[in-house]
């Protein structure tokens, strides 16, 4: 049985990270009606069987870097921190809830209650096919949101404020667009791949 004493997910970092394939761009205050630009960045690196950590940084002044700390399941991993696809998953979730506070605060909408529940599902044939020599592959089949409100408002004003922060959200703005994506693979300082889509 794993020893959960050490279980942790992250902390605040000590720095920022630091990339050596880009330059992380410098933040630049938006005047109003123009839209904010932002990134986040991340640099992460692989230690022993599936333990990874990496620190993440909001460019915008007042979010702090944090170090995070990622692992599998047994038997390939050590059960020691959250899968990658928790973080990937929270994050949607969590990105939606940040949209709906913000807007019910703003717009002065009395909520009881906010909760929301998701589920993702997931197909992979890792556990199968690399056994037999195929390559794997994988892929996201289906996102499941579930916003649950109590609250006295009208039923036109709740689907009012759900649909501005569905529209606000940037993580399920890039779950129903496509978006421009590029993939490089630097080996020994010599760049072999350079994808984008």
């Amino acid at each position: 049985m794993t020893d959960q004493s050490d279980f942790h997910v992250g902390e605040r970092a000590e720095a920022a990270p630091v990339p050596t394939q880009f330059e992380p761009s410098p933040f630049r205050k938006s005047r109003p009606p123009e839209p904010l630009y932002f990134e986040v960045n991340v640099v992460a690196e692989a230690h022993d069987r599936q333990k990874k950590s990496g620190v993440v940084q909001v460019n915008i002044p007042g979010f702090s870097p944090v170090k995070l700390y990622c692992d599998e399941q047994t038997p390939v991993g050590d059960d020691t921190a959250p899968p990658p696809l928790a973080f990937f998953s929270a994050g949607i979730a969590f990105c939606l809830m940040t949209h709906l506070t913000d807007i019910l605060t703003a717009r002065k909408i009395q909520v009881d209650s906010l909760r929301l529940e998701q589920r993702i599902r997931f197909m992979t044939n890792l556990g199968t096919m690399r056994e037999l020599g195929h390559t794997t592959d994988g892929r996201c089949e289906k996102v499941e949101t579930h916003v649950i409100i109590e609250s006295p408002e009208s039923e036109e004003s709740i689907q009012a404020l759900l649909a501005e922060a569905e529209g606000a959200c940037m993580a399920h703005f890039a779950l129903r667009n496509p978006i421009p994506w590029s993939t490089r693979l630097v080996h020994n300082n010599r760049e072999l791949i350079s994808n984008e889509g």
